[in-house]
């Protein structure tokens, strides 16, 4: 959903945003992007209670919707604990679907980003599968769309020094538009 949150920001306050990199999102159409069929039955699935239950079922989760090639059950575990001790709200998935769903889709907007666009994207995304990057970087004029292979929906730690070097070379290019529009 961040990834949606950047797109508005970009589209409804562009003095406001230098550079936009949208991260795992899609356009909001019908189609693109769409998830795979096989893993909503865990997003509509009763909400568990309890902390085991709670980090069991994220390490389901994210077997599913993560990353294949990076996947690390006890980072989840980890990260799940986390999550569970600092508060959880079981209802917090729900309205987050609601809101994606009832923001329609973004494509005709999209046209009208300025700011240096990067989309990234995982090939083995399920939940916001990869024909959702690839809109998103069609909608917006000289996006530059950068996959990953073997990335799901999660940002495998392996891959951190890859989406840095791509998001400084995206600011600078906004940097470089900043300095070209300066001197004239």
């Amino acid at each position: 959903m961040g990834g949606m949150v950047a797109q508005h920001m970009a589209i409804k306050y562009p003095e406001r945003v230098l550079s936009l990199t949208s991260i795992m999102s899609t356009v909001g159409g019908r189609f693109a992007g769409a998830p795979r069929l096989s893993i909503i039955p865990l997003f509509l699935a009763k909400p568990t209670s309890g902390k085991e239950a709670f980090m069991e079922r994220a390490q389901k989760l994210f077997k599913a919707i993560g990353s294949p090639r990076y996947f690390d059950g006890e980072a989840i575990r980890e990260l799940a604990e986390q999550s569970w001790e600092r508060g959880i709200n079981m209802a917090g998935t729900g309205r987050q679907m609601a809101a994606i769903t009832a923001d329609g889709n973004r494509t005709k907007r999209l046209r009208g980003v300025t700011a240096p666009t990067l989309v990234m994207h995982g090939e083995a995304d399920k939940l916001v599968t990869p024909s959702g990057g690839r809109a998103t970087a069609k909608a917006i004029a000289g996006a530059k769309l950068k996959t990953f292979e073997g990335m799901g929906h999660d940002l495998p730690r392996a891959l951190w020094p890859e989406f840095i070097d791509a998001i400084v070379e995206n600011t600078q290019r906004a940097s470089d538009k900043e300095v070209v529009a300066s001197a004239t």
